[in-house]
This record gives C-alpha cells, sequence and structure tokens, in this order.
C-alpha cells in the first residue's frame, strides 16, 4: 500500500484518539480536514497513491480541543493546542504512515509502516 495515513494515540488514556480533528496541508492550502474515528485513525487515506507527490506537507492536529472534550482540565492558554508536524515525501512508490503519540504537555511521532 501506498499514500498517506495517520493514527493518533492518548497516551494520558492508554487508548486511541477518537474524534480528533486533523488537517492536511500543501503549500498554505488545505487538502484534507477530517476526524479521526474509535481507533483513532481516519476512515480513509489522507492522500492516496495517485495524489501523492514529492514535497512538504502539514498535519495540523487540534488536540486542546480533544482533551477539552476528554474533560481534562488544561491551563489556558492550553500548553499544546494544536500539534504540527512537518514532514517531507520524497519515495511516491513507499507508504507514509505519521502517528502522533500526544497528551496535553507533550507529544512524539515517527514514520511508521
Amino acid at each position: 500500500m501506498t499514500g498517506l495515513t495517520t493514527h493518533v494515540l492518548d497516551t494520558t488514556h492508554g487508548r486511541p484518539a477518537a474524534g480528533v480533528v486533523l488537517r492536511l496541508i500543501r503549500d498554505g492550502a488545505v487538502l484534507v480536514e477530517t476526524r479521526t474515528n474509535a481507533d483513532g485513525r481516519c476512515d480513509a487515506p489522507l492522500l492516496t497513491a495517485q495524489a501523492v507527490t514529492p514535497g512538504t506537507y502539514r498535519l495540523e492536529f487540534d488536540i486542546g480541543d480533544y482533551f477539552r472534550a476528554q474533560t481534562v482540565e488544561l491551563p489556558e492558554p492550553a500548553f499544546l493546542e494544536t500539534v504540527v508536524i512537518d514532514f517531507g515525501v520524497a519515495d511516491l512508490a513507499a507508504h507514509y504512515h505519521v502517528p502522533l503519540l500526544v497528551s496535553p504537555y507533550g507529544y512524539s511521532t515517527y514514520r511508521g509502516s
């Protein structure tokens, strides 16, 4: 499988992060705006293999809103409101999976499979 996918895990509660609003952006234009499902994934790839082109992309995750919806008390302003991940796509034959592991005070990401 080629294309672009993501997955969000809530490390505070130890479960997938359902209902996170996220955007995929390229050159300042929003290509996709969607919400994670019960498994913390999107129901469809963010980009199919045919739609991916080489270059830099940005994923924005509305994490503050997600944790508020989970009734987590956050300071105002929240430490993390929007998590932004800028990443590059070079190999069009490869699948790009960008997982996000997140809590109200930190996150990590990596190139997944």
